[in-house]
């Protein structure tokens, strides 16, 4: 359900963003670090939200990416963890094989 809420905002997003790019197709001047030009708004506008979602799309990649290692690493952490479990459990009851006294907690 989450995903079909997120690709119905999306395209409302979209449509509102084409709405407003449609709207605004005077030219207008843009400043660079370099010189000046000349661009339609349209261009502008389209421009700007098309880097704003890759700069946005690239941010959540590295989440994602980072989350991923993350969960990696509790995945093998965990797996050796139960080993070490298999390996450290209590002798069985009526077994020939006696704890240890001297590592016997003393109360």
């Amino acid at each position: 359900m989450k995903v079909q809420w997120n690709l119905l905002f999306g395209i409302i997003f979209a449509l509102i963003v084409a709405v407003f790019a449609v709207i605004n197709v005077d030219s207008v001047t843009v400043n660079y670090l370099f010189g000046t030009g000349k661009w339609p708004l349209i261009l502008v506008i389209l421009i700007s939200v098309l880097l704003g979602g890759l700069m946005i799309g690239s941010a959540g990649l590295i989440k994602i990416y980072s989350l991923q290692r993350k969960w990696k690493t509790a995945k093998k952490e965990n797996e050796a963890l139960k080993i070490r479990i298999q390996e450290l459990e209590p002798i069985q009851p009526g077994s020939i094989e006696q704890a240890d006294p001297i590592s016997a907690p003393t109360k």
